[in-house]
């Protein structure tokens, strides 16, 4: 959930950025058609926290057995709950481990900027400290597809796949504000301010049913059971979570982008699986041209991640929005276990 809020600042930042980041493009679809409901009690307070040095801990969930053990990176200001349909399923091939990033979830607060390299660097300690070895199949969603190639350029000893699903790619910023009208990231700087706002709310308290609530929060996601719904509102309240959530989205386009670009761009034969959704209606503050050379755009950045091994595949989802992992989790499922499988026949 790149957010899980439906009508949230990430609803409206989509809008700018025009790229997947949140659901909220294709919310319409979503309200139509029944959606997996999880009710897992398991996501409703940490698993397991792990200290990573200096006392700050960090949420882990590890479930199954063999090798190698797949990694799963949720979106951006998202948590763990977002691979719910997804890692039982594969807990029965192999061992699979979901996380929360500092400062989101059940994890302490953040001590550094949100970016991919502070965010690899406390996933390896998370690891270590966890005793979950090597080797890992990286899988990350959204924003957390750049995570993952700076986790694998970082630790090349450590990786022998990757599977990202919609990731975020450290040019879409740039190709993508140059399509339509001008002053797309003048309206994401703008939003970025707002972001700032929440950090300032949360420390006097945000009260629900208040502006300022609907604005930093939105409204809960119905593919989620009450009990986790209130659990994750009960943290995403605090300080510490609007204070990361805002270093992730102020950085995604800027700092973030510029550490996944300086790292390499051939991964060998390692397996790289990139899934992206299918084509999204157009909006009503653009034109069908430029709905058509978004999409383009966003499948030719899907593809060029795909292209840094000589086993890399780009596979367009039918029927599927930016969480191809709530629309079409078998189809995650299928992709994971493919570079599972291609790993272990090396």
């Amino acid at each position: 959930m790149g957010k899980r809020r439906t009508f949230g600042p990430m609803g409206r930042a989509c809008a700018f950025a025009w790229v997947a980041l949140s659901f909220s493009a294709h919310v319409a679809a979503d309200a139509a058609r029944p959606a997996p409901l999880i009710t897992d009690e398991i996501y409703t307070k940490p698993v397991r926290l792990v200290d990573i040095g200096q006392g700050q801990r960090l949420n882990l969930y590890c479930q199954g057995s063999g090798s190698p053990t797949v990694i799963l990176d949720a979106g951006m200001s998202d948590s763990m709950v977002s691979w719910a349909l997804v890692q039982p399923s594969l807990a029965k091939i192999t061992r699979v481990c979901s996380f929360d990033r500092a400062g989101l979830g059940f994890s302490d607060p953040a001590r550094r900027t949100s970016t991919p390299v502070n965010q690899s660097e406390d996933l390896h300690a998370l690891l270590r400290a966890a005793k979950v070895m090597p080797p890992y199949v990286m899988v990350g969603h959204s924003m957390a597809g750049m995570n993952v190639r700076v986790f694998a350029d970082k630790y090349p000893a450590d990786v022998v796949g990757m599977v990202v699903v919609e990731g975020s790619h450290e040019d879409q910023s740039v190709r993508g504000w140059a399509i339509g009208e001008e002053g797309a990231q003048a309206k994401w700087d703008a939003w970025l301010k707002e972001t700032h706002a929440c950090i300032a709310e949360a420390q006097k308290g945000l009260i629900e049913g208040s502006p300022m609530y609907a604005t930093c929060l939105g409204t809960s996601d119905t593919r989620i059971s009450d009990a986790i719904n209130q659990a994750r509102t009960r943290r995403e309240v605090l300080p510490a979570y609007q204070a990361a959530a805002a270093s992730e989205r102020e950085n995604v386009f800027y700092e973030s982008a510029r550490e996944t670009r300086a790292t390499r761009k051939d991964f060998g034969s390692m397996p790289i699986i990139v899934l992206t959704h299918s084509p999204f209606p157009k909006r009503d503050d653009e034109t069908q041209v430029e709905r058509n050379q978004r999409t383009l755009l966003w499948e030719d950045m899907h593809t060029q991640v795909a292209s840094m091994s000589t086993r890399g595949i780009n596979i367009i989802v039918p029927h599927s929005g930016h969480y191809i992992q709530f629309d079409k989790p078998q189809v995650v499922i299928d992709a994971i276990e493919q570079a599972v499988g291609i790993a272990r026949r090396k």
